[in-house]
């Protein structure tokens, strides 16, 4: 069924400063016609839900109408970057789409823009750079940050706009992405949607009496302005016209505090009873949409204005009559959606980067991959603590900065959420972002943006992420329980996330190359006792997409062994040991990639061998392993000979001292004492 066409008052998307300077009056009535639709519409919504024709919940813009229609009038929307909050269904009908997209959203139907994968106002336009808010307050700004980085990178003088509330102000992730974008001089508008309420709780519980929130951008470093977005829509429009204008001219961010109104409750359920007594009519006495009404109809506007609430009345019941007609979604393939399509293989040059061929470490290994591609992927940033000067924690990056330049190799602050945001961000809009960790375990520090942005952006929204994260991982080394774990099963238990393990200077190589050009986010683990054991030769290897699939390490009929990272040394010696001693030899196999899962090879030694153990360092409650056997087994179980082994850590912090952690981790002499028991 084809849309209804757009009254022709909302043909215009787009507001300059000199039309409300013109005073000609069709400016406000432009900026009136847009705040009547996203007020009808929200209405709409909200009797839709009620009625049971909406699922979930729905959030209203519901008075702030004057702050989120004038912003996205005045926003240049072919170069600027934004995400709206839960509040801002009139920007997403000003950004891009027609009303029944928007309304296919809120039915979840099968024409919504995601597919019904997503709820009611978590949805954007990533290809036009709007980009989807997920319900973790705060997560979102870093990612508008990053991406107006690369559109400026990209010679486009952007402006990004990044919205949150007022108890969302409170949140770590912004005030880290607030000293991030100062830092690197990041031309954002942050915009404190201030309505007085967090929900339920007003703001005299939220900070300390007097609290102006536009203050704190001094802290930063940064101008912070307030403006009442309630009460004079064309004052409200030239001062937010004012601060785009200073911020597109000299780059620098801006923290925006706008006064505005939440006139319904923070969802359809929340029933107001936390309010005080006449409070509820204050707000309404303040709306500024009648107020705007009000003026136009006293400036001689009445028959136009009457006009367009006319239309729009017609317009909106129209797009949901069209909206309602779609078809529900088919589940089918719904699993197919997780990742990203395979990406064609780049075109890189049939050389390692070294001057000559030589054996090296596993550091030097990816050292050399990382110069790779930063010679030969224009598009290409390498991001992360001390990876400057310093060249990280482990040295991998030792030489980048200086061979490369700040603004491709630099440093961030100790701010891992906000820093892997804004490299989401960048990967967004064209470059590929590598962020190296000092040491996995501060990975989960930026959980929300690994695991809700970077891995579901896909699955929600169509839009890909090639981004790399490398993880210096594991233990052995004494340095305890905060720079030694292995988080390889807490991260990949949520889906979208494809993850390399590699065991060799060559594998590791190889993994960087692949991880960097695939389009989804990829977890390379970097074992750091791994990183200068000892030297290998490193070559070009025309198969370097071959590191997704399991390396065979050794032949053998009696067990099929699976491992990875460093315990393939381990697993390697215990196989010789048994076949030497008791004449049994193990099929052992490298996994390497711990997702996707490629098994077809080890189930094909398992059918022939019909025993299975599976080694890992992680530890042995809820970790890999248990996958591992639970894949292996299902499609096996009545053909096995003996109860699958699994052999991992301890179920403990992992300890300091050098006899607690050999006592924690598998070790050879471990490995051979289970083994034998379990022969028998």
């Amino acid at each position: 069924m084809a849309f209804p066409s757009l009254p022709e008052i909302l043909a215009p998307r787009d507001l300059r400063r000199t039309d409300l300077e013109q005073s000609s009056g069709d400016a406000l009535l432009r900026i009136y016609a847009w705040m009547q639709l996203a007020r009808s519409a929200d209405n709409r919504i909200l009797d839709l839900f009620r009625q049971g024709l909406i699922k979930g919940t729905v959030t209203g813009g519901q008075g702030n109408e004057g702050l989120i229609v004038p912003l996205t009038l005045l926003a240049d929307k072919a170069i600027d970057v934004i995400s709206f909050s839960h509040r801002g269904l009139g920007g997403h009908l000003l950004w891009s789409g027609h009303l029944c997209e928007h309304l296919n959203q809120y039915f979840a139907n099968v024409e919504s823009p995601t597919l019904a994968r997503e709820g009611n106002i978590h949805h954007g336009d990533p290809a036009n750079r709007s980009l989807p808010m997920i319900s973790h307050l705060g997560a979102m700004l870093s990612n508008v940050a990053g991406m107006t980085d690369s559109q400026r990178r990209l010679g486009r003088p952007a402006v990004g706009f990044a919205f949150f509330g007022d108890g969302g102000s409170s949140t770590g992730d912004i005030h880290e992405t607030l000293n991030l974008a100062s830092l690197l001089s990041l031309p954002v508008v942050f915009v404190i949607e201030n309505n007085g309420y967090a929900y339920s709780t007003p703001t005299t519980e939220q900070f300390a009496p007097g609290t102006e929130l536009w203050r704190r951008a001094a802290g930063y470093g940064m101008e912070g302005v307030s403006i009442d977005c309630t009460a004079d829509i064309e004052a409200a429009t030239l001062a937010l016209s004012s601060v785009i204008d200073r911020v597109r001219a000299t780059s620098r961010p801006v923290l925006l505090e706008a006064k505005v109104l939440r006139l319904r409750g923070h969802a359809a359920y929340d029933t107001c009873d936390y309010l005080k007594p006449g409070e509820s009519e204050k707000f309404f006495a303040a709306d500024p949409l009648p107020r705007l009404r009000a003026r136009l109809l006293a400036g001689g506007q009445t028959a136009a204005v009457e006009k367009i609430e006319a239309e729009l009345t017609a317009f909106v019941e129209a797009c949901v009559q069209v909206s309602l007609a779609v078809p529900r979604p088919d589940p089918a393939n719904l699993q197919a959606g997780v990742f990203a399509p395979e990406a064609p293989a780049l075109p890189w040059k049939p050389a390692t980067g070294a001057s000559r061929p030589e054996t090296m470490t596993m550091a030097q290994a990816l050292n050399l991959a990382l110069r790779k591609i930063l010679s030969e992927r224009p598009e290409s940033v390498l991001l992360g603590q001390d990876i400057g000067v310093y060249g990280g924690a482990f040295k991998v990056s030792e030489g980048l900065l200086a061979d490369f330049g700040r603004t491709r190799v630099f440093n961030t602050p100790l701010a891992e959420s906000a820093c892997t945001g804004y490299a989401i961000g960048l990967s967004l809009n064209g470059h590929r972002a590598i962020e190296e960790f000092q040491f996995a375990d501060f990975v989960t520090e930026a959980a929300t943006q690994i695991t809700l942005n970077a891995a579901t952006y896909f699955f929600r929204s169509g839009a890909k992420v090639p981004i790399v994260f490398r993880l210096p991982t594991g233990g052995g080394l004494t340095f305890g329980s905060f720079h030694s774990q292995e988080l390889d099963s807490f991260l990949l238990a949520m889906p979208g996330l494809k993850a390399l393990y590699p065991s060799t200077p060559q594998d590791a190589f190889n993994a960087l190359l692949a991880a960097y050009e695939d389009d989804n986010p990829v977890l390379l683990f970097e074992h750091k006792a791994l990183y200068r054991r000892g030297k290998h030769r490193v070559t070009w290897d025309p198969a370097y997409r071959e590191i997704w699939q399991p390396r065979h390490v050794r032949a053998g009929d009696y067990a099929t062994f699976v491992t990875y990272g460093d315990m393939v040394q381990l697993a390697e010696e215990a196989a010789i040991y048994f076949e030497s001693e008791y004449g049994h030899g193990f099929d052992l196999y490298d996994l390497r990639a711990l997702s996707p899962l490629r098994l077809d090879v080890i189930k094909a030694s398992l059918d022939r061998t019909h025993r299975l153990i599976v080694l890992h360092e992680g530890r042995r409650t809820h970790g890999f392993g248990a996958e591992l056997v639970a894949r292996l087994t299902e499609e096996h179980f009545f053909s096995l000979e003996a109860p699958p082994l699994r052999i991992g850590s301890l179920d403990l912090p992992v300890p300091f001292a050098p006899e607690l952690e050999q006592a924690f981790r598998p070790t050879r002499a471990k490995l051979i004492e289970s083994i034998a028991a379990w022969i028998g």
